[in-house]
């Protein structure tokens, strides 16, 4: 035990006052300097990567729940679901459902007046809900209020998106027209008009999903159903809010068998299928990240402990003609490489903390949301990623000095000594 307590004592002093020959000392220091830089700049890499994929999986995953539940329940055809009343009593026995949320979505045109006197016309979709069943864009409301009440002119409540929003160039109180072409879609009559109805912006949500910010506006649920000619028990979707969203294709497919035909389930992966995709790609880079944290460590450490042995060979020789063994001074230089790989690891972590406090409070790398669907980089910290991260660092320093050790270890003493001298 005294004798490992020593080459930890060894080794640590050779980290801390690395002074070498007086030509040499400073390129030794600047080699450790480079080596611990190197397993901080990899462990950091390694740990911002995390951090960004949870967070971008996490925020994803977020904003399509809030616009989408876990599970909707909808006509196969698209056509409008039939006996909705009937059906969300049934969905209601499902083990694990929470929340029901029965909607009216279709496509129609929005007019508007801006400030300039110029109109705007935008083909959009409308969001038809229950005032309760949309926690998710009440939470992200800019400005306003997530309300469909009536304004004094009788016009009822309309929530736009910010982006949908600007793009009209119309303000909370401001009234627009809708124009519902569904009948016209759906073959009416020669000469047949669109249905038109005066809402006012009650408010205006801003989520950071730039698909989803620029192509909704939330009608409440009864309006939507007089406007585009839905019947009493009518609905385009019924959503589900599971419990557990992982139960979502076991929910899906007892949905399935209960119902049959024309009544489909679609859970929330499959529907936004090419979002989680691009999720999953984004996490394909942390095998590559490890590789680089692997070969950045084993190269720095093995040179640089290569380089202190050729400089602290007359030293090595001393060791073993006092007696050290080989092992003792494999285990002094393995300790060695476990010191690089601890300041390294230690470094890189307070290195990625930095910035994901940097990150969180002012945002300093902003992402276009067209691309990102999001308008920063997120970050998510995990206490796991901080703890496995860096032990793997370390056992990597350490392993990788395993052979400049054995290589001091096979030093002869006589002529070391001779050699230093």
């Amino acid at each position: 035990m005294a004798g490992r307590s020593l080459e930890r004592f060894i080794a640590l002093r050779y980290l801390r006052g690395i002074q070498g020959r007086s030509k040499s000392g400073a390129f030794l220091r600047f080699i450790t300097g480079v080596a611990i830089g190197g397993v901080a700049m990899g462990t950091a890499a390694l740990l911002l990567a995390l951090m960004i994929v949870r967070g971008f999986g996490s925020e994803i995953e977020e904003k399509i729940v809030g616009f989408g539940q876990h599970v909707r329940v909808e006509h196969f055809l698209g056509d409008p679901l039939a006996g909705a009343d009937s059906i969300q009593q049934r969905l209601a026995q499902i083990d694990g459902v929470e929340r029901l949320s029965p909607s009216i979505i279709e496509f129609g045109l929005l007019r508007a007046r801006n400030p300039d006197g110029e109109v705007g016309i935008e083909g959009m979709l409308f969001w038809g809900a229950e005032a309760d069943s949309q926690p998710f864009i009440a939470e992200h409301i800019s400005r306003g209020a997530y309300s469909y009440a009536a304004d004094s002119a009788g016009h009822p409540g309309l929530v736009l998106g910010a982006r949908l929003a600007e793009q009209l160039g119309v303000d909370v109180g401001q009234t627009v027209t809708a124009f519902s072409t569904r009948s016209l879609r759906q073959g009416g009559e020669l000469g047949s008009r669109p249905r038109v109805k005066q809402f006012h912006v009650a408010g205006m949500y801003d989520t950071g999903f730039a698909e989803f910010d620029g192509s909704f506006a939330y009608i409440d649920l009864a309006a939507a159903r007089v406007f585009f000619g839905y019947e009493q028990d009518e609905v385009s979707r019924i959503e589900l809010t599971l419990a557990d969203i992982l139960r979502s294709n076991d929910v899906s497919n007892q949905i399935m068998v209960a119902f049959g035909p024309p009544v489909q389930a679609v859970t929330i992966y499959e529907a936004f299928g090419h979002l989680f995709a691009w999720v999953n790609l984004q996490k394909s880079i942390i095998p590559l990240l490890i590789s680089i944290l692997v070969l950045v460590a084993a190269f720095n450490i093995i040179g640089t402990l290569l380089l202190l042995i050729l400089d602290k060979t007359q030293d090595i020789g001393i060791l073993l003609g006092m007696g050290a063994s080989g092992v003792s001074v494999r285990r002094l230089f393995l300790w060695l490489g476990a010191f690089i790989g601890t300041a390294g690891a230690t470094l890189g972590v307070l290195l990625a903390l930095i910035f994901a406090f940097v990150q969180l409070k002012f945002g300093v790398i902003p992402l276009p949301p067209e691309a990102y669907y999001i308008d920063r980089a997120p970050v998510e910290l995990s206490a796991l990623d901080f703890v496995i991260v860096p032990l793997i660092a370390i056992a990597l320093c350490t392993l990788a000095s395993y052979l400049p050790a054995r290589t001091a270890a096979k030093i002869e003493p006589l002529r070391s000594i001779r050699f230093g001298g």
